[in-house]
C-alpha cells in the first residue's frame, strides 16, 4: 500500500463542484407581521390567529405552488412526528419544544417549508441539496415577496426587517451551508477556524446549530451579520469563506489519504455497517462518516446523495416514524444496521482491486 495514493489521482481543483464538502445549502428569511406583537407576547387565541392569516396567504396566494404546500398544526403531532421534522431539518430544536399554536407549511418535497409563531411570526426556509446558495435565496426572496404583499411584514427605513431577536434585524436572512469537514476535524483545526470565522461575521457550528455537536465532523456554516449589509452580499461572504474552507478540507485530506490509520478507519468502519446487527444512532454516523471520507478519497464507488439520504433515514424519530410505529432503541439499532447495510450492499469499492493490484506490481 506503501506510495498508492487515491487522492493523487484525483487533484482538487474544481471549485464549481464540491459535492464531495458541502452536503446542502438552506436560506431562511424572519418575517413579522406588523400589526402584531412578537410570538413571545402573543396570547394562544391571537397565535393562532397570526397562523390563520399565514397559511391563508399562503394556500390561497397566487404563488404557482401554492398548491404544493400542506398546513401542519403542531399540537397535533406526535412526539416523534415533530422530532422527525428536526431530524430532516425542516425545523427549528425551539420550534417544537412548545407546539401550541404554532403551524408548519412544508411543500410536497421539503424542500419548503415556512414555521408559523417560533422566535417569529413567520420563519421561510428554503433547502437545496450541494452548494446552491444563488438558487436558494431566489426561490426564498420569491415566497418572501408574495407573502409581504398580503401580510404587510414589519420594517423600518433605517434598521430593515424587525424581528424578536437584534441578531436578526436588518435583512433578517440566515444562509448556511452543511458541510462534512472529516480532514480538519481530524486534524484538530476546527476550534482556530471557528475563532477566525467568527471575526468575519460567519458562525460555524454543530450538525443541529447553535449548542450542538459536529456529529460525524458535520458542521453548518451561516452567516452572522444582518445588519447594514445586503443580503447578496452576505451571500457572497458565506460563498467566498465556504471556497476557502473547501480548499483548505482538500489539502487536509491529501496530508491524510496515506495514513494507514485513517485507512484502517474507513475500511474499518465500511466492514461494521455490512456486517453488524446493531449499530445505535450516534456510532452510525460517525461511521457514516468515515466511510463518506473514503468515497471522498476515492475508495467506494458510492454516490452522496445515497450517503445524504441516511444521514436523515438513521435518526431514531424519523425512524419510527418510516417504520410507523414505536420502536424499542435495540429494536431501532438492528432495524438502523439492515438499513444500512441494504443501501450500501449494491455499491462497489474499486479502491481495494487498485490497491491490490498495485502491490502485486
Amino acid at each position: 500500500m506503501k506510495g498508492v495514493s487515491l487522492m493523487s489521482e484525483k487533484k482538487y481543483t474544481d471549485l464549481k463542484n464540491v459535492s464531495d464538502v458541502v452536503i446542502s445549502t438552506r436560506i431562511r428569511f424572519a418575517r413579522n407581521l406588523r400589526e402584531y406583537p412578537f410570538p413571545c407576547r402573543l396570547s394562544d387565541e391571537k397565535k393562532r390567529k397570526v397562523a390563520s392569516i399565514v397559511k391563508e396567504a399562503v394556500l390561497e396566494g397566487h404563488s404557482a405552488i401554492s398548491d404544493r404546500f400542506r398546513y401542519i398544526q403542531m399540537s397535533e403531532l406526535t412526539q416523534e412526528e415533530a422530532v422527525s421534522l428536526v431530524e430532516r431539518h425542516l425545523v427549528s430544536p425551539e420550534f417544537i419544544s412548545e407546539r401550541q399554536g404554532r403551524g408548519l407549511l412544508l411543500l410536497d418535497d421539503e424542500s419548503v417549508s415556512i414555521m408559523i409563531n417560533e422566535e417569529d411570526h413567520v420563519r421561510i426556509q428554503v433547502i437545496s441539496s450541494g452548494m446552491k446558495l444563488d438558487e436558494a435565496y431566489e426561490l426564498a426572496d420569491k415566497i418572501d415577496t408574495l407573502l409581504d404583499e398580503s401580510l404587510n411584514f414589519a420594517f423600518n427605513e433605517k434598521l430593515g426587517y424587525l424581528t424578536q431577536c437584534p441578531t436578526n434585524i436588518g435583512t433578517g436572512m440566515r444562509a448556511s451551508l452543511m458541510l462534512h469537514l472529516p480532514a480538519l476535524y481530524e486534524s484538530g483545526a476546527m476550534n482556530k477556524i471557528s475563532s477566525s470565522l467568527s471575526k468575519l461575521g460567519i458562525v460555524i457550528r454543530g450538525l443541529y446549530g447553535e449548542g450542538t455537536d459536529p456529529t460525524g465532523a458535520i458542521y453548518q456554516l451561516s452567516n452572522q451579520v444582518t445588519l447594514g449589509i445586503t443580503e447578496k452580499e452576505a451571500i457572497k461572504n458565506l460563498t467566498d469563506i465556504a471556497f476557502q474552507l473547501v480548499t483548505q478540507e482538500r489539502n487536509a485530506r491529501e496530508k491524510l489519504a496515506d495514513n494507514i490509520n485513517v485507512l484502517d478507519d474507513i475500511y474499518r468502519s465500511y466492514g461494521i455497517l455490512m456486517y453488524a446487527k446493531l449499530v445505535s444512532n450516534n456510532e452510525c454516523m460517525k461511521l457514516l462518516s468515515n466511510v463518506r471520507f473514503g468515497v471522498e478519497l476515492g475508495h467506494f464507488e458510492i454516490d452522496f446523495e445515497t450517503l445524504n439520504r441516511l444521514l436523515i433515514e438513521i435518526q431514531p424519530a424519523t425512524l419510527m416514524k418510516n417504520i410507523g410505529k414505536k420502536l424499542t432503541p435495540a429494536e431501532r439499532d438492528h432495524i438502523r444496521a439492515e438499513l444500512v447495510k441494504t443501501a450500501l450492499s449494491s455499491k462497489k469499492i474499486p479502491a481495494c482491486r487498485r490497491l491490490e493490484d498495485s502491490d502485486k506490481k
